[in-house]
């Protein structure tokens, strides 16, 4: 589908950015002069520094599949500059049942520091929204890096991650003896295989969306910057038939102090395997001359801490918010994914921006699919219920986060007595959501 690379450009949003001397325009990707520029924008926007050659000609080969949109202030010194950045592609977006369906993934949302408060982003994420309704895409999702803006859109946060720190130190091995073997593999090779690994095991949890292209090449430092290439080591795990089952990419910091004492950083992990789990997280915490493991970006439920003599040894040093996901339809969005037990519940959804509010009736079969048809009149009898917001919908969504919560945090009123207990037993996923990659 590539309809969305030259869907025009949202008139309610223009006309908007119009009024206020501004506007608001597609980017041609294929021109190197316009889209160098937005690249440059998008970078100064998260305070990065200029693009090197090599980055910058890697972005304008691997961001082609985006959806590209700026402000520009033809005012302005540099009018050619844009002011505000935006990028967007329907993804694959895994939910609880195994399944996966299309969502509008949302990227590189800047404003310049000369044009804030002028409703820019509002504008901008506003368009995405209408966008992503006219494809008929269900769900809008983003990953952030400021927690308060996005409520006010819709936006609930639906998968959370850990940045985690072991003391090797102290922890000693104590999960199973892994079957296979690890082979030190080159960077390129790894992104070869690691396509497949990942590819297989997408599916296995909610929260993951399909890796591919620049995302893809960035993890093995291919897309670009030199530097980052040439700290990084890969390794991959076979089992004992010989087949690959997970590989690890990873990276050193030694101190100046202590050269027994490095710094081991997992930069990324997969396995479909548990055989391959316990094998390359005992390799990665059994390497010589460290001290510290670090693995940002984890599961906030990692199973490898359980695999350690020393329980202690292993700390979150920081948790987090990670995905935020925002339902544009909700028949659409409820009956794409599936749920953990049967049952009736009634939704009264509110949606401040009008995208998707009502009164909705979910009846969950013993398969664990749903119909979501409109609720006219009184609740049915034998249906839980509950009032929410839409943003507190979308972060129920992918099933790792309780309505209960929600429920005693008075983000959720239940218009019957026990009904955010019957939300959990349908809704909560049994593996915690998980993604494992920013975008």
């Amino acid at each position: 589908m590539t309809e969305y690379l030259s869907l025009p450009i949202d008139d309610e949003s223009a006309e908007r950015m119009r009024a206020g001397g501004l506007r608001l325009a597609l980017v041609d990707t294929g021109d190197a002069d316009a889209f160098g520029q937005w690249l440059e924008a998008d970078a100064r926007g998260f305070h990065q520094s200029r693009l090197s050659p090599e980055l910058l000609a890697a972005q304008l080969r691997g961001l082609t599949d985006r959806r590209t949109s700026a402000v520009y202030d033809d005012s302005a010194a540099d009018p050619s500059s844009p002011v505000s950045t935006v990028s967007s592609w329907p993804a694959r977006l895994t939910l609880p049942g195994g399944s996966d369906s299309s969502a509008w993934a949302i990227s590189a949302v800047t404003v310049a520091s000369t044009h804030r408060r002028r409703g820019i982003a509002s504008a901008m994420l506003t368009a995405e929204l209408r966008t992503a309704q006219r494809l008929g895409i269900a769900v809008a999702i983003l990953t952030v890096s400021e927690a308060t803006i996005y409520g006010r859109f819709g936006f609930g946060p639906a998968v959370f991650a850990a940045d985690w720190k072991i003391n090797t130190r102290a922890a000693k091995w104590a999960g199973p003896m892994a079957s296979g073997r690890i082979h030190m593999v080159p960077l390129e090779q790894a992104r070869q295989d690691g396509e497949a690994i990942v590819e297989r095991i997408r599916l296995n949890g909610p929260g993951e969306i399909d890796v591919r292209g620049h995302l893809w090449n960035r993890l093995f430092g291919l897309a670009g910057d030199p530097d980052r290439k040439k700290t990084l080591r890969a390794v991959r795990y076979d089992d004992a038939d010989g087949v690959p089952q997970g590989f690890a990419i990873y990276s050193f910091a030694q101190p100046s102090e202590d050269f027994s004492a490095q710094t081991l950083n997992v930069e990324y992990l997969a396995t479909a395997t548990d055989d391959a789990y316990s094998g390359l997280w005992r390799y990665l915490l059994e390497i010589d001359l460290v001290s510290t493991v670090t693995a940002p970006l984890r599961r906030v439920d990692e199973p490898m801490v359980w695999q350690l003599s020393d329980f202690r040894s292993a700390k979150k040093d920081d948790e987090q918010d990670h995905l935020w996901t925002r339902v544009l339809d909700v028949k659409g969005a409820l009956e794409a994914r599936r749920y953990r037990a049967p049952g009736r519940i009634a939704l009264e959804v509110s949606d401040p921006l009008g995208f998707a509010g009502g009164r909705f009736l979910l009846d969950v079969a013993a398969d664990g699919t749903a119909v979501v048809s409109p609720l006219e009149g009184e609740v049915p009898d034998d249906a839980a219920a509950v009032a929410l917001g839409i943003a507190e919908l979308g972060a129920l969504y992918l099933g790792g986060v309780s309505a209960v919560v929600l429920e005693r945090a008075g983000r959720i009123t239940e218009l019957r007595p026990g009904s955010a207990d019957a939300v959990d037993g349908a809704f909560r996923s049994a593996v915690a959501p998980w993604l494992s990659i920013w975008f």
